[in-house]
């Protein structure tokens, strides 16, 4: 499995196998993100208090998630950067930042659209809210603080520490609600307990969730493989590759 890894972070490995998946993995992100809107916007019920105004939370809560999971993995991505040089490491932190930024973006957009009919105001201070919002100024930090250096590593370094220190904002935003007396609602899903959402409304947030996963893996995918090309661009596969296409 290290050796799989070690040979993994390659540049060039990484470059050819990542070539092979993405058609395949974009495939099947269209393919369940058709799915899960098919699901969610004409096959799940109205909702018996919210009514139709609840179909949001198919492209809210995914977003949600996805706002923590990118930030977790790029800090983690960063940690790893930091601490074994893995130069692959620090290219998927720093491409990590701006897909993630657009994730907290949408939920926090989709969470006011949700919230003025729920509580009757685009914006309120709530410590779900705050912290999700303080999430998003963590993400343009990172990408400011990558962008402000001219030399890579530096930047790297400097925008991975950042990454890495912002990441006990994680924990608070996904305990917010449990922490403090907030007006947003509490977890519906991942409760120890059996989830309190029917399985119709369930089964589509859940297809929607993995298609928003695999949408981030393919953009990453992608933008690091450009990257990649971008550093790698005096080596000769490079000069190989581009020749061929």
């Amino acid at each position: 499995m290290m050796k799989f890894i070690h040979r993994f972070a390659s540049p060039r490995e990484f470059f050819r196998i990542s070539g092979r998946l993405l058609p395949w993995l974009a495939s099947l992100t269209l393919l369940l993100m058709l799915i899960g809107l098919y699901l969610g916007l004409l096959v799940a019920p109205p909702d018996y208090q919210q009514g139709e105004s609840y179909r949001i939370m198919f492209i809210h809560v995914p977003s949600a998630w996805m706002s923590l999971f990118v930030y977790t993995v790029m800090a983690g991505a960063a940690a790893i950067g930091m601490i074994w040089r893995i130069k692959l490491a620090h290219v998927v932190a720093m491409n990590s930042a701006p897909i993630g930024a657009s994730f907290t973006f949408l939920a926090l957009v989709t969470g006011s659209l949700w919230g003025k009919p729920m509580w009757g105001a685009w914006w309120v201070w709530d410590a779900r809210l705050t912290s999700e919002l303080i999430l998003l100024f963590l993400y343009l930090g990172v990408m400011a603080l990558y962008a402000a250096f001219e030399d890579r590593r530096t930047a790297q370094r400097a925008a991975g520490l950042l990454a890495i220190v912002g990441v006990v904002n994680v924990p608070i935003i996904h305990y917010s609600v449990m922490w403090w007396n907030t007006l947003h609602q509490g977890p519906t899903v991942s409760k120890l307990d059996a989830p309190s959402i029917h399985l119709s409304m369930l089964v589509p947030l859940l297809v929607m969730t993995v298609a928003f996963t695999l949408f981030y893996v393919v953009v990453l995918l992608m933008r690091t493989r450009w990257e990649i090309i971008d550093q790698e661009r005096r080596s000769n596969w490079v000069e190989e590759f581009l020749e061929q296409t």
